[in-house]
């Protein structure tokens, strides 16, 4: 039986002191009070009046609790025997708000109170026997309760407008705006800006007759541009430029808001020429980006190529993809604050949007015509894009064929926008002035950050090409040493006339590949050729009324590629193979055996020395027919056989290493495009698997390609000590494993400067007959 008349501890005790609550405004019966020992009480306990040993203590009480996110206070009558320390705290805290209040407890009634025991709330719920439990949080101690009932007004948003702010003056005052008797309204567009110090600044790091300077040496005074735009950086459409406006007119890297717009608006009509050159998705798409819900989909931007700095009013938005008007305007916007007459421009798809550049020009505001006609402009693409376009442009926009460029590659923005597309997440719902000022900052303290690292940054620069230039001068002497003085004088005349003038179409380009692929098909067709000669000359030196010696020799070359695959898909089969398995390789064995008894019937008699050969390997087992030998003229070595024979194998295994080579570099590139294309499109585990076969289908191709080429080298290297041959080689060399690598890795640490191209990608498939000569 639970006694009604002692509080949990035991006790019993009386109100002795009490303190009026400050009603609040909202109106709900709630009601909280502290309790200081640690002993929780029973739920739904009530002390009768009639029980308790003083008299009860009626008083009229004000509850404050909150629910749902609202403060409510409500006054009732409550009748209670409280323990004297279960207000002390709230008593220190009436004196710490500096309130006098009176509490006139008595108890309590049947009404839902929050009890706090040892960090949480038990809450007594009218009466019934269920309770709650939380965890107690910083909002539970009891003056931040009574101070939290005050509305606090939040300041965030003044806040940031004060950084803005902040930011805005500190650029003027770096910029010596506060010195200017023009004050902050007389800046110019651009003028706030951080310039590149290693870039040639006429009247600050140039010398004062530069424009003097003589025609070899005025490619000192060129001044690298990179062109590229940034999809990562969009902008809702979000306020506008008349409710949020930046504080600056095109002051630093953004251009001026107005005049660019203006220029649009004008040209909203213009339809943008398709490629000529690889469908690229900046020029062919550049009217089909998404733009939904955006008031920017990107920038553009022209950057310092060399030292990759963001250039004065280079900067500006790209409402629908990446048009060539958004380009141009941002092109030429930052060329106003240049007078050099010797411009080297980077862009990813240079190739198309130089055409027609000098006649949309004329669209432009005055303010932004270039005087072409006296200056040097040459157009590149970044090295990383190069490959992705034809083979014409390959070396017309290439740095690597190019003078006076050093070891430029172009890609200068690539690398500034990993610092800047962390903020992208921030700037995307921005206002349009908000975020123009926002960008302008980073900026212009990435540009600060490069200009103080520049002086280490090309101290190592220095270092690495001195070490880089003596490798590769020592590569090019060695080189320059086995092309005769003829050849040499004639491609150097052809080279300088085509560096005058590059964009010349009626000058021929040194560059361009040239060569006559050398295959066996097209040796097939030249022996056939001379044996049709012989035989219109009356010369057959044919033994067999169906098979001539071409015929035999190229057979027998067939017969050995299909033993080479026959052992391979033995070799994969295994030990734990099917019977249907073995059912096939026995099948496809005595095929091939037929094959080669067929075919060496008719070898006995154009070399009859074969005949003791091929008695002393009967006697033995049975071979399989994939390692049964062959003994075509190259394996014959010191045994008899028609020179006629051995010039026809030859000419057969010149021809087959360099199909072998062509196609094992077509398997390289496929492989490269394929490894390429799963790492940045495919996704899950049954796309991935079949990406993998396909993988493994052109890496067995390639693996064949290998063997061919090695056995094709082995025979002329066979061929060569029995026709005494002398200085065969040529281009060809033996392939090694390190050989086979792809033009272009995707995945390797070396950059394009420090790359070794292996042997297999310097043979332009033009090997002259005096290559295999005796001489």
């Amino acid at each position: 039986m639970q006694n009604h008349n002692s509080l949990p501890d035991g006790s019993r005790r009386s109100v002795s002191n009490a303190i009026q609550v400050t009603p609040f405004p909202k109106i709900q019966a709630r009601s909280f009070y502290q309790l200081n020992n640690r002993k929780r009480p029973r739920l739904n306990q009530y002390i009768p009046p009639a029980e308790c040993s003083e008299a009860p203590a009626h008083a009229s009480v004000t509850f404050a609790s909150r629910r749902e996110g609202y403060w409510q206070v409500s006054e009732q009558n409550i009748l209670a025997t409280t323990p004297t320390s279960m207000f002390s705290r709230s008593s220190q805290l009436a004196v710490a708000l500096g309130e006098a209040c009176e509490y006139n407890l008595g108890g309590f009634g049947e009404s839902e109170l929050f009890l706090l025991d040892s960090g949480n709330f038990l809450m007594v719920d009218n009466g019934s026997a269920t309770s709650q439990r939380r965890k107690r949080t910083a909002g539970d101690n009891p003056l931040l309760t009574w101070m939290s009932l005050i509305q606090r007004k939040d300041r965030y948003e003044s806040f940031m407008r004060m950084v803005r702010e902040w930011r805005h003056l500190k650029m003027l005052k770096r910029s010596g705006r506060g010195h200017d008797p023009s004050g902050v309204m007389g800046t110019s567009e651009g003028q706030c800006a951080v310039l590149c110090p290693a870039c040639p600044q006429p009247g600050k790091n140039l010398p004062d007759d530069w424009q003097n300077a003589p025609k070899g040496n005025r490619w000192l005074y060129a001044l690298f541009l990179a062109i590229d735009a940034n999809f990562r950086l969009k902008r809702r459409a979000v306020s506008s430029d008349e409710t949020d406006p930046s504080l600056s007119q095109g002051w630093a890297y953004f251009v001026d808001e107005k005049t660019y717009k203006s220029y649009l608006l004008d040209r909203t009509g213009d339809v943008q020429e398709k490629s000529t050159c690889s469908s690229h998705n900046a020029v062919n798409m550049a009217e089909t980006r998404l733009s939904q819900g955006l008031a920017a989909t990107g920038v553009g931007t022209v950057d310092c190529a060399r030292h990759n700095l963001k250039r004065p009013n280079g900067v500006g938005d790209l409402q629908k993809g990446e048009k060539y008007i958004n380009m141009d305007f941002l092109f030429f916007s930052t060329l106003r604050h240049s007078t050099l007459d010797f411009l080297n421009v980077s862009y990813d798809i240079a190739c198309q949007w130089h055409k027609n550049l000098w006649s949309r020009m004329q669209s432009l505001p005055p303010s932004h015509h270039l005087n072409y006609l006296g200056k040097i402009i040459r157009f590149f693409v970044p090295k990383f894009h190069l490959p992705a376009h034809i083979t014409k442009c390959q070396t017309i926009f290439s740095f690597n064929f190019t003078r006076f460029v050093g070891r430029t590659d172009g890609e200068a923005p690539e690398r500034g926008w990993s610092n800047i597309n962390p903020v992208a997440s921030s700037t995307k719902s921005m206002g349009p002035g908000c975020r123009r000022d926002t960008l302008d900052d980073h900026f212009g303290d990435w540009n600060w950050k490069k200009v103080v690292g520049l002086g280490s940054s090309l101290l190592v620069k220095m270092k690495e090409a001195t070490v880089e230039k003596a490798e590769h001068r020592a590569a090019f002497e060695e080189f320059d040493s086995v092309i005769t003085s003829e050849h040499c004088s004639a491609w150097r005349v052809e080279m300088e006339a085509w560096e005058e003038n590059p964009n010349n179409t009626t000058t021929a380009n040194p560059l361009e590949p040239k060569g006559i692929a050398i295959t066996q098909a097209s040796a097939r067709l030249r022996l056939a050729r001379l044996e049709a000669d012989e035989l219109e000359r009356g010369v057959d030196l044919s033994l067999h009324p169906d098979v001539s010696p071409t015929v035999l020799i190229a057979s027998g070359i067939d017969l050995e590629e299909e033993q080479r695959r026959l052992k391979v898909i033995v070799d994969e089969m295994g030990i734990h193979a099917t019977d249907r398995q073995k059912l096939n390789i026995l099948r496809t064995r005595m095929s091939l055996h037929r094959k080669i008894e067929s075919w060496r019937r008719t070898q006995l008699l154009y070399v009859p020395s074969v005949q003791v050969l091929v008695a002393v390997a009967q006697s033995n087992v049975l071979e399989n027919a994939e390692v049964m030998k062959l003994w075509l003229p190259s394996a014959l070595k010191n045994k008899a056989c028609d020179p006629h024979l051995q010039n026809i194998e030859w000419e057969l295994r010149h021809a087959q290493a360099h199909d072998a080579l062509e196609e094992l570099r077509q398997c390289l590139r496929i492989h490269c495009s394929l490894l390429t294309f799963k790492r940045e499109w495919i996704r899950g585990q049954g796309a991935n698997t079949h990406a993998q076969s396909a993988l493994a289908r052109v890496h067995a191709r390639q693996a064949a390609c290998v063997k061919r080429y090695r056995a094709a080298w082995e025979a002329l290297k066979s061929l060569a000590l029995i026709m005494k041959k002398v200085d065969w080689c040529g281009r060809l060399q033996e392939l090694f494993n390190d050989d086979v690598k792809p033009l272009i890795d995707p995945f390797a640490s070396q950059g394009e400067g420090r790359r070794r191209l292996t042997w297999i990608w310097m043979m332009d498939g033009v090997d002259s007959p005096a290559d295999c000569n005796d001489e």
